[in-house]
């Protein structure tokens, strides 16, 4: 039996913007699937999150940044939405920085992962914590 290849660690981004907006895995993986299902109660369905949890996301985009993220057509025939030219380049944005960020911290994370004991078992964890109440 061939060993597999041990996972690496990965970096995941969350921007904290000054305005008080916010931006992260969470956002960008709305925005795909909005961009896939072509519209906001498609992607909730899909992403199996609440239509009032993604319609309170997409609002709240929209309102951090000058330029819509997602443009809305409201209405039972053609109705749908899409990600904006601008919502594309924040996508962009986002990516990018993920990309350096994970370049820039490769020896660190090569290091992490090097000394992770693979007999870990996070569920473990949570079951004793559940168990002894400190």
């Amino acid at each position: 039996m061939a060993k597999s290849k041990p996972q690496t660690a990965s970096i995941s981004i969350y921007l904290n913007l000054p305005n008080g907006g916010a931006f992260g895995p969470e956002d960008l993986a709305l925005i795909d699937m909005i961009r896939i299902e072509r519209s906001i109660i498609g992607a909730s369905r899909a992403l199996q999150l609440s239509y009032r949890k993604c319609w309170l996301s997409v609002d709240a985009l929209n309102r951090t940044f000058e330029s819509p993220v997602v443009a809305t057509f409201p209405g039972r025939r053609g109705g749908g939405a899409e990600i904006t030219q601008f919502g594309e380049r924040l996508v962009a944005l986002y990516r990018s920085i993920e990309r350096h960020a994970s370049n820039s911290a490769k020896k660190s994370l090569d290091e992490l992962t090097a000394s992770l004991d693979w007999s870990f078992d996070p569920k473990a964890r949570v079951s004793a914590a559940a168990r002894d109440p400190a």
